[in-house]
């Protein structure tokens, strides 16, 4: 191991591959800004240039550095417009656009780049630790486990409502995995609820449903509540994190970067399921008084799924390299890449070509530290976008929410069922009803039909829940955490109760 460490450093360090990591962070950053876009389209554009170079190693690199710098800087659009830019910074608008209507984008843009650089730099040691050992780990997991992870993921909707907003987080929720069950079932391979509408038999498109849910209501909001929804002007200031501060986030760091790593790991599962489990868990873990402050500008909610969503990133790398299994779309594509090249991804691949498995964990280091190094001078900058006046700012958004929905998809209708979900979105809004737990109903649904329904046919029926222990004790936990709340409710009123009565 230690070689195979010595190889990948000389390696990654030599000028071709620096310069990679650079360009990747760059690319990567910039296109990760823009809501829409994501790392998956620009790896797959990126893929004949990558190619073309001929040298395996510099081209894994420069598409793992586009990959987790889009991860990286996709916390801007979030935290400044609402308009996530990839899909694993939803969960950072939660916290990050109150903490932005508070004067406090600068802090927020800071928060997001220290969180996103700890994250990705303890994945990047965690996966250069335990990537050999995980891979076996990963190939426990089967569709019935699956299914019971993504039961644990919609059992934590009520760290996504706020306070006696459970039952609509429930309604939402609801809605949401009654949203994923458009387009063609996980059975049978016929369209369902699509209204013969062929552009839906594939289903809604995650993009699209995001940006209706966040941005295109926040556009709307600052045209018809100004004064409610306005922007903040002025000098950006208060960009540094203060002693207190950081040692409040600090735990909140090394608890999500080692979650997200792990779940990073499970094929299937991803940064931004990560980032919604890294939220929800923090929120329940945290002080009664502190669960008040999430969703209005928690640095806790903030630095949670930041931290979560880069660690799961390099997480991610593990069933790619170790097993040639691909943990997500992304690295799916990264997978192509590979073949292309004539690299075979697998268990052998760090005996046969150590030079390309250690030089790709030592590149994550570098990049990591290039992305910190190239964002924190030009955050006074970027976030004067909210020193942008009103009239210019609401075009801006619309602008970027209608091509990100239209580039997503490459498809006019998306661009229908935008509005109309954004419509839809607003007058909800209005109504008080979180859209969070809309959004984890719609991510999970499709999931957790998918992996119920294999576990089905293998099984002959439900026996898997108690024939699979990995799968019974994960719907335990989820059990607990659906009770835990009720059982905070009534221990809560119990006590006062009993301050009322003197005890």
């Amino acid at each position: 191991m230690l070689e195979g460490l010595l190889i990948g450093l000389q390696t990654a360090m030599s000028l071709q591959n620096l310069l990679m990591v650079i360009a990747g962070c760059l690319i990567g950053t910039f296109i990760g800004m823009l809501p829409g876009l994501g790392p998956m389209s620009i790896i797959a554009i990126m893929i004949p240039i990558a190619i073309s170079m001929g040298d395996p190693s510099a081209a894994l690199i420069l598409l793992a550095g586009v990959y987790y710098g889009a991860i990286f800087g996709g916390s801007t659009s979030s935290i400044l417009l609402n308009a996530p830019g990839v899909a694993g910074t939803v969960a950072s608008s939660f916290d990050g656009y109150p903490m932005a209507r508070q004067g406090k984008a600068g802090k927020a843009l800071t928060i997001a780049a220290v969180a996103s650089f700890a994250g990705g730099t303890i994945g990047a040691l965690l996966l250069m630790i335990f990537a050999p050992m995980l891979s076996s780990v990963a190939l426990l997991f089967h569709s019935a486990e699956y299914f019971a992870l993504m039961v644990v993921g919609l059992s934590a909707i009520a760290a996504f409502a706020g306070t006696g907003q459970v039952a609509k987080a429930i309604v939402m929720t609801v809605l949401g995995l009654i949203m994923a069950t458009v387009g063609e079932g996980a059975l049978f391979n016929l369209p369902r609820f699509t209204a013969g509408i062929m552009d839906l038999q594939s289903g809604f498109g995650f993009i699209t449903l995001a940006m209706a849910m966040f941005a295109l209501p926040e556009a709307l909001f600052l045209v018809l509540k100004p004064k409610v929804a306005g922007t903040a002007d002025g000098e950006i200031k208060d960009l540094r994190i203060t002693r207190s501060e950081a040692r409040s986030i600090a735990p909140v760091i090394g608890r999500q970067s080692i979650q997200g790593f792990f779940i990073g790991v499970l094929p299937g599962a991803g940064a931004t399921i990560a980032s919604f489990l890294g939220y929800a868990v923090e929120r329940n873990i945290a002080p009664k008084a502190e669960q008040e402050e999430f969703g209005k500008g928690s640095i806790k909610g903030l630095a949670a799924p930041e931290t979560a969503n880069n660690a799961a990133c390099t997480g991610s790398f593990v069933p790619l390299l170790t097993l040639g299994i691909p943990g997500s779309g992304t690295t799916a594509i990264l997978l192509g890449a590979l073949i292309a090249l004539n690299v075979s991804p697998g268990p052998r691949l760090m005996i046969d070509e150590p030079q390309i498995f250690w030089a790709v964990i030592m590149s994550m280091f570098i990049g990591n530290l290039v992305l910190l190094i190239l964002n924190l001078p030009l955050i006074p900058y970027i976030a004067k976008v909210l020193s942008i006046p009103r009239n210019f700012l609401i075009p801006f958004i619309l602008f970027f929410t209608l091509m990100g929905a239209y580039i997503g998809q490459n498809n006019a209708t998306e661009l229908l069922i935008l509005v109309g979900f954004g419509v839809f979105a607003t007058a909800l809004k209005f109504a008080d009803y979180p859209l969070a737990p809309l959004l984890i109903g719609f991510i999970l649904g499709g999931m957790l039909e998918n992996n119920f329904s294999r576990s089905m046919q293998l099984y002959d029926g439900v026996s898997f829940i108690w024939e699979r222990p990995m799968t019974l004790g994960l719907l335990v936990i989820a059990a607990i955490l659906i009770l835990l709340p009720s059982y905070r409710a009534r221990r809560a009123k119990a006590r006062a109760q009993g301050v009322a009565d003197g005890d």
